[in-house]
């Protein structure tokens, strides 16, 4: 974080860099300054509103993202290999297109400002991350004040998932899952993708079902697994956006073709389906009480 911050004064500073320079600002930057800030105060809002403190932790850690990431948005990148400059937002947008699919719809004729519907493809994954952050460290953190272990099993769960989905969003950056310029990807893109998708589905479930945990079965396991189906279902809207009523296809052939006009194919309903199912296993093992000896 460190490093992209440095790199941001620098751009500022109307000084030229490469265009890999800032490849992480948006939305890694104001991710990592809103949970360390939010981390930071976390002991005092635990003792002014213990029962809200996680709710209130919550809506400053979305305010202070949204907040810093407009800022950054705004910041001058010029990128050497042209004459043009853009701001952060447009220039990590052209970064992550590989088709010409998604470069019509996304930029408007100025080549370089970035239609603003398109950020709701980074956004509701920078919301996840920020509350499934925060929750995890408020979560070990209330259980050490409190030395009540009884949350231990799902915070664990939680703590697994978003571990992955973090790795696989700075792997999303790094590479875009090794895209090759065509709206049919490879198979490994689509396995990456596939995979993704499914993780971030079950990232928002095992984030709710750890603050339901312990209730009956209908709140703790079946409710997050609904809300996995929901998230990952969200996040192909997200896609759908980006491309303009078009997604990716992960493969040839009718399990692969859109179901009318829904757009969705019948692998992405399976899709969906398989991170509400995982999200139900995965709570349905820890929900699960002990058997009483004797």
């Amino acid at each position: 974080m460190t490093t992209t911050v440095r790199y941001a004064a620098l751009s500022y500073r109307k000084e030229k860099r490469t265009s890999n320079d800032l490849h992480h600002m948006i939305p890694y930057t104001p991710i990592s300054i809103a949970v360390i800030i939010c981390t930071a105060i976390m002991p005092l809002v635990f003792n002014l509103s213990k029962k809200f403190a996680l709710l209130v932790l919550s809506i400053l850690g979305i305010g202070l993202f949204f907040a810093l990431e407009t800022y950054f948005e705004q910041i001058p990148v010029f990128i050497i290999e042209s004459p043009q400059s853009t701001n952060v937002i447009g220039w990590q947008t052209t970064l992550c297109i590989v088709t010409p699919e998604i470069e019509r719809p996304v930029l408007n004729a100025q080549g370089m400002q970035i239609i603003p519907s398109i950020k709701v493809h980074f956004q509701i994954i920078s919301i996840l991350m920020v509350l499934a952050v925060i929750g995890i460290i408020y979560g070990f953190y209330k259980m050490a004040y409190m030395n009540n272990h009884e949350k231990r099993k799902p915070l664990i769960a939680q703590l697994i998932t978003v571990t992955c989905f973090i790795g696989l969003c700075v792997l999303a950056s790094s590479t875009s899952f090794f895209r090759t310029g065509s709206i049919y990807l490879s198979s490994t893109s689509a396995f990456l993708m596939t995979t993704f998708l499914i993780l971030f589905g079950v990232t928002g479930g095992i984030y709710a079902g750890t603050w339901l945990y312990g209730k009956r079965k209908l709140l703790s396991i079946y409710i997050p697994s609904i809300i996995a189906m929901l998230m990952t279902t969200a996040r192909y809207i997200s896609e759908f956006i980006m491309f303009n009523s078009g997604m990716f296809r992960r493969g040839r052939g009718y399990l692969f073709e859109p179901l009318g006009f829904l757009r969705l194919s019948l692998f992405d309903v399976l899709t969906i389906a398989i991170s509400g199912v995982v999200t139900f296993l995965v709570l349905k093992a820890i929900n699960r009480k002990p058997l009483e000896k004797g």
